[in-house]
């Protein structure tokens, strides 16, 4: 008896230490969450007059979901970007136009989930608008999935152009039906930025910013924003008429994974 109880209670302690780390286990990993370096600042603290609309916190994007590590509609970049940025808004402003940005600093976390979506060839709920033509198993060979994205560096960024005064973009509703991201501006998904021949995040040949079949208006607007952005430091991805990078970057090889969130960042903004 005497060893058998031993034994039993040596079988419940361990599951009480079990039961109480697993009830620990949230709040310390909400005391863990990593740190951005401080020279990393809101968007808003620098410019609060440029537009955020920061589309992995909500379901509208190639996924389907709110994205890993997106806690907040918030843009976060590293201050020379986040200044640069200032620089190109005042110009633009001038000329009847706000700049807008869909996604900024990206935790590893959210790339993480990108690359976790494009292995299960099964989930293809937004086909329909972001890659109508694209087999899935071509995602990473075509280069538009990668385990590493310079956004998780804190100085590149996504970004449009908007005509002031700027109209309201409608919130997506989840499950409606899609409509290519290559269709023409007045049948694909509202959205409040200037023509640039086709929506954010489309996975075409299309979105190639000197694609040779983009003419007319829809070229000359991403000139506009690519004169504008090149003129102030900026560097574009030629496969993507969004995307940019500050040079020369604060991080060059260093991938962050803090989260989107103010709380990541060291002083109040």
């Amino acid at each position: 008896m005497t060893r058998l109880t031993t034994v039993t209670r040596a079988l419940i302690a361990a599951v009480a230490a079990l039961l109480a780390s697993t009830a620990l286990t949230p709040a310390a990993r909400a005391g863990t969450d990593p740190k951005a370096p401080k020279d990393f600042v809101a968007l808003r603290s620098v410019d609060p007059t440029i537009l955020q609309e920061m589309r992995y916190v909500t379901p509208h994007n190639f996924v389907g979901e709110r994205i890993d590590g997106y806690r907040q509609p918030l843009c976060i970049l590293t201050r020379p970007a986040a200044e640069a940025l200032h620089k190109a808004q005042r110009r633009l402003l001038g000329q009847g136009y706000t700049l807008k940005v869909y996604d900024c600093y990206r935790p590893q976390r959210a790339v993480d989930h990108f690359v976790r979506w494009a292995e299960d060839l099964d989930d293809q709920a937004m086909k329909g608008e972001f890659y109508p033509n694209v087999d899935k198993t071509r995602l990473f060979a075509d280069g538009y999935i990668a385990a590493k994205s310079g956004h998780s560096r804190g100085s590149t960024l996504d970004v449009t152009l908007v005509r002031l005064p700027a109209e309201p973009t409608r919130p997506y509703r989840r499950g409606e039906p899609l409509v290519p991201c290559f269709e023409p501006q007045g049948a694909r998904f509202p959205d409040n930025s200037i023509d640039m021949g086709t929506g954010f995040d489309c996975f075409d040949t299309l979105s190639h910013t000197l694609d040779p079949r983009v003419q007319g208006r829809q070229r000359a607007n991403r000139l506009l924003l690519k004169s504008t952005l090149e003129g102030l430091g900026f560097v574009n991805l030629p496969e993507e008429w969004w995307h940019y990078t500050f040079k020369p970057e604060a991080y060059p090889d260093t991938y962050f994974d803090f989260p989107v969130a103010r709380k990541s960042l060291t002083s109040a903004h």
